[in-house]
């Protein structure tokens, strides 16, 4: 669907409130607020997604009531969602994401309750997401402090983005987050692959639109995440949506 008329479709499903349904006692966003894949649209599918994500986080970067969490990219609030079934009310829960609509639905359904979970949205261009936005330049800033976060976490973020944005992204992460903090991140690598493919032509899937899939060779992609401050701890290969991988790192001590 043109991602046009699904703006379109969120803004008239708010209007006549039917953008929520509650499911295992939790809110979620409406079926056709998850793009993820058709099988999201499966309430108990959704749901334990959300939990496995929250738990992914538990186990591997050590999430705790105590932490401070940044959700880069937190879409109808997958993650929040998960993180408050499984861990709680956190120290503090940051949501960023350039949809609007989206930061608005989690301001509405997920952070009234919880004093410790707001949502930002970032007006920064995308040519798949927010191609009106502002360009990502060398001054590009996160609305937050040096140090504030514990984790940060950014799900099918830089599958979508070109070099210098991932660059300035990592770069802003290595600065949020505290020394010896982790981060998970994904992405589409691949061990024989020019540096940069757009929308490649190999694979099972048909990729659609502008950057639907942005992979990257994995020894070149891996270079610039050590050379922005990170060690690579672990990564899953291919096992994370559409066949992305998953990384978990860790920011170097000064």
């Amino acid at each position: 669907m043109d991602i046009r008329l699904i703006e379109i479709a969120k803004r008239l499903s708010t209007w006549f409130g039917l953008d929520a349904v509650r499911h295992d006692g939790r809110v979620l966003p409406a079926q056709h607020l998850r793009l993820c894949g058709q099988e999201f649209r499966d309430h108990g599918y959704f749901l334990r997604s959300a939990r496995a994500e929250a738990d992914r986080l538990v186990a591997h970067c050590g999430l705790s009531t105590d932490s401070a969490l940044l959700d880069v990219g937190c879409g109808f609030g997958r993650l929040a969602i998960g993180v408050l079934d499984r861990v709680g009310a956190i120290r503090s829960y940051r949501g960023v994401d350039v949809s609007a609509a989206a930061v608005a639905w989690c301001r509405r359904h997920l952070a009234g309750e919880h004093p410790s979970v707001q949502f930002t949205r970032l007006d920064v261009r995308n040519e798949r997401y927010n191609p009106g936005g502002q360009a990502i330049t060398g001054t590009f800033r996160l609305p937050f402090d040096d140090a504030a976060f514990d984790i940060a976490y950014a799900y099918s973020v830089f599958s979508h983005m070109e070099l210098g944005d991932i660059e300035r992204y990592l770069a802003e992460l290595q600065r949020v987050l505290r020394p010896g903090g982790s981060a998970f991140v994904t992405m589409f690598v691949a061990d024989d692959a020019p540096d940069v493919s757009i929308n490649p032509a190999s694979g099972a899937l048909a990729w659609q639109g502008p950057l639907h899939c942005v992979r990257y060779n994995r020894a070149f992609i891996d270079a610039r995440i050590r050379s922005a401050g990170f060690t690579i701890a672990q990564v899953s290969d291919g096992v994370e949506t559409d066949g992305q991988s998953g990384y978990y790192l860790q920011r170097m001590h000064p």
